[in-house]
């Protein structure tokens, strides 16, 4: 008697009799959907760059004009003598003849004080010689006293007291953080104009900051270099500082 058992399917068999025609165009779509994205994001990416290439770079400068409003005057002086007493007694006279030179000119007394002193010696031929050196520094915000009192520095010549090199006033202006704010914008203000300028000669519109980096502030005399030997420093100062900006193009 014939056998009717009809013999299973496994998967593998269903598989091996698919048409390969239906294999090939899975295969294709896929392909096709991988190009697809693929170009989607090198375009995007693309354009990316793109954008990332319209920008300007430019400086932007601000300066301001500023008295400064502390001032200070480091006062060295000495005297030599192969007695030490005597270098130490002629120091200690041209000391009262310093604080006396301020009290005239209307100072406090605290407004001097001493900031050191030492003794050196030399031996030549057998004999010593002592040298007492003293410093005093005087420290004020009344710019126009201090001023005064340089002009008449030689007077301390006149009542014998010897001024060692680096005798000198400095002034420094202290209250820059009060314009940093102020000259941050005006520096970003100048660098925009000159971004500006750039676009249109290029026909193109100045957007947003893409990036900023503050440069150093600077003070210096505003009438070129003083303070060194011989001369005298200058309460007018000028302030600078120098921005780079980086602009977007539209």
């Amino acid at each position: 008697m014939a056998s009717d058992e009809v013999q299973p399917v496994t998967a593998t068999t269903s598989v091996l009799r698919q048409p390969s025609s239906q294999l090939w165009f899975g295969t294709a779509t896929i392909l096709a959907i991988g190009m697809i994205a693929g170009g989607y994001l090198l375009g995007n990416g693309l354009l990316r760059a793109k954008d990332a290439e319209r920008a300007v770079t430019v400086r932007g400068l601000a300066e301001r004009d500023v008295k400064a409003d502390l001032a200070t005057w480091t006062i060295s002086y000495s005297a030599s003598s192969t007695d030490l007493s005597e270098a130490q007694g002629k120091v200690r006279r041209d000391t009262q003849s310093i604080e006396a030179f301020f009290k005239e000119l209307g100072f406090p007394a605290d407004a001097l004080q001493p900031t050191g002193a030492n003794v050196s010696s030399y031996t030549n031929d057998g004999l010593t010689t002592y040298t007492v050196r003293q410093r005093l520094a005087l420290r004020t915000e009344d710019i126009a006293r201090a001023q005064k009192a340089v002009a008449r520095q030689f007077d301390l010549v006149g009542r014998g007291v010897f001024l060692e090199e680096g005798s000198g006033m400095a002034y420094t202006f202290t209250r820059l953080n009060d314009i940093k704010p102020e000259m941050v914008a005006e520096a970003t203000k100048d660098a925009r104009a000159s971004a500006q300028q750039f676009a249109e000669d290029s026909g193109s519109g100045v957007g947003k900051i893409r990036d900023a980096t503050q440069g150093y502030f600077t003070i210096e005399a505003r009438d070129g270099e003083t303070g060194s030997w011989g001369m005298s420093d200058s309460p007018f100062k000028k302030v600078r500082v120098v921005t780079t900006v980086s602009f977007s193009l539209e």
